[in-house]
């Protein structure tokens, strides 16, 4: 059956005013722009995009936002905070925190998330019964909350670059050597609605021969392959020091960059790093709230896309989850450090969050098109941070100043799934996300004692 919104601004590929959208079977079957709403058309008032992608995220974090500030000094800091985390999570635990988490994401105007996806298997580092449970449970919980999902899946092998076995609170992480990794992930491709792609963890946790290993098989299969470089400074100076090489030169002599592959981070690239990048065409994913919350740095996103890499944005550890801040960050943190403005459009900032996010995670890039995938975000634009727009500044103001409370409508493969500020289907979003993390941070023992909390 044929439905029709009818979207006062939509952005495709240029501001348009009173755009009907005709959607059936999922997909966009027209665009009209200058036209009259049918008469059962939905309303959209305010400026329509492409749906949101979040590249890059690890929904366990979210548990952790609020508790950390006072504790962690740096990210290693942090890290071991985590890792105590991650040792509390089940198949069952993990689907109700990243069920609410995808669900924040849908209000925040995000309708695909890439899952970086390494918690695998028990407390003990034994498979469970079915060796893809965690993952499975990640898939349904983005079923559930009406997003789209690509598992990221990860490959984790070791505990640093001098080989050292992995410590206790990694050994949920590993499948043992790339081979088992490769076979387990090989079963998920029979997972309904799954979508999957490849990832090295990181320079530190796969050894050469595996990363190499890893980047062939993944293009075998024309899956994406995604990979955390250069996060750190420690993290350079470590592999110097075990290489003689970045772990951006590294990963090339892998022959793990390429158009399939984004780097996630690349905040401590060098200059000759970005050269590989941009020459190479590999996709960098940026995440800037995440590195100022973790006083990583400030990456080098000019500098990056002048060398050819296109960009991607994150949310990543879910210090907030709002892709507005994510995007404009990428201007605006350089602005600080490089004394210039313009070192990106509000078009190319856009896309960011948009079509090169879902080309990273190797889903249809085409946006508000004939054609494509029917999944589009509103956001208003009479709101304490968006009023006076015009139809010539509304692109500006949305890229600028917007924020994810400023968003009214998701719809995802045609389906609203946020309508007028409220999940259709979860409803109190807050109170899911208070009882989810309330059982990941133990501090109940049970989701239904939480929720006898809070009623």
């Amino acid at each position: 059956m044929r439905r029709y919104w009818h979207a006062e601004l939509a952005f495709i590929g240029q501001l348009a005013e009173r755009v009907t959208i005709a959607v059936e079977d999922g997909r966009i079957a027209s665009i009209e722009p200058e036209s009259a709403p049918p008469p059962e058309a939905i309303r959209l008032p305010g400026i329509t995009i492409p749906g949101l992608v979040n590249n890059h995220s690890h929904a366990l974090h979210r548990a952790l936002r609020g508790r950390t500030q006072r504790m962690a000094s740096d990210f290693w800091a942090w890290r071991s905070l985590m890792y105590r985390l991650a040792d509390r999570l089940d198949p069952d635990s993990y689907h109700r925190l990243a069920r609410a988490t995808y669900a924040e994401m849908a209000l925040a105007g995000v309708t695909a998330v890439g899952e970086f996806h390494y918690l695998h298997h028990d407390r003990d580092g034994r498979p469970y019964a079915d060796a893809n449970a965690m993952g499975e449970a990640l898939i349904a919980a983005a079923a559930e909350a009406g997003i789209r999902l690509t598992l990221i899946d990860t490959c984790y092998l070791q505990a640093g670059l001098d080989g050292r076995p992995l410590e206790p609170a990694q050994r949920r992480f590993s499948d043992g050597d790339a081979e088992a990794w490769m076979a387990r992930v090989e079963e998920l491709n029979a997972v309904p609605g799954a979508e999957v792609a490849a990832a090295i963890h990181s320079v530190r946790a796969v050894d050469r021969t595996s990363m190499s290993s890893i980047a062939e098989w993944s293009k075998r299969r024309a899956l994406p392959l995604h990979v955390h470089a250069s996060e750190q400074p420690r993290e350079n100076e470590e592999c110097l020091e075990a290489t003689g090489m970045t772990p951006v030169a590294l990963l090339a002599e892998a022959g793990a960059l390429g158009p399939e592959t984004t780097v996630v981070h690349a905040t401590h690239a060098t200059p000759e790093d970005i050269e590989l990048l941009g020459r190479s065409r590999t996709t960098v994913c940026l995440c800037p709230t995440t590195e100022r919350d973790l006083a990583d740095g400030v990456g080098p996103a000019g500098a990056l896309a002048a060398a050819g890499s296109p960009l991607t944005v994150a949310s990543d550890m879910h210090a907030v989850i709002d892709l507005f801040e994510e995007l404009r960050a990428l201007e605006l943190d350089e602005r600080l450090i490089s004394g210039r403005r313009g070192l990106h459009r509000p078009e190319q900032l856009l896309a960011a969050a948009t079509t090169a996010g879902s080309a990273s995670l190797g889903c249809d890039a085409r946006g508000l098109a004939a054609g494509a995938p029917a999944d589009f975000t509103t956001v208003a634009l009479d709101t304490p941070r968006t009023a006076g727009a015009t139809s010539t500044t509304a692109l500006d103001q949305l890229v600028f100043a917007a924020t994810a409370a400023d968003v009214t409508d998701v719809v995802v493969a045609g389906r609203h799934v946020v309508e007028e500020g409220r999940h259709v289907e979860i409803g109190d979003v807050g109170r899911a996300l208070t009882v989810a993390i309330s059982e990941a941070m133990d501090d109940v023992p049970t989701a239904d004692r939480a929720t006898a909390r809070t009623t």
